[in-house]
């Protein structure tokens, strides 16, 4: 029932234990004094603000997590990485959450 469901409303599921385990790059995209309360160990920070101009530093990762207090700030900057061409960006939700893969 559960995989019928998933069809119908086309989730695609991310492992992220996998892709940290794969070397992926964890983006925090909060603030700096967000970030230095608490964040994912060997996580960058780079604020949400600062992420357009960052591009280049980025691309020559294989795969980047994106993550944040919630959630929507991570999404914001996954989409603004996906529309400057950088392909593999995965949005790991609130910092908590990928904290529990690392």
């Amino acid at each position: 029932m559960l995989s019928l469901l998933k069809k119908l409303f086309k989730s695609t599921e991310v492992d992220l234990s996998q892709l940290i385990k794969d070397g992926a790059t964890i983006i925090d995209v909060r603030s700096k004094g967000e970030f230095a309360t608490g964040h994912v160990k060997g996580s960058i920070n780079i604020p949400l603000e600062q992420i357009a101009t960052s591009i280049d530093k980025l691309k020559s990762h294989s795969h980047i997590i994106t993550c944040c207090r919630s959630g929507n700030r991570s999404g914001m900057a996954l989409r603004t990485l996906k529309s400057k061409g950088l392909k593999n960006v995965t949005n790991g939700g609130s910092w908590q959450n990928v904290n529990q893969y690392k």
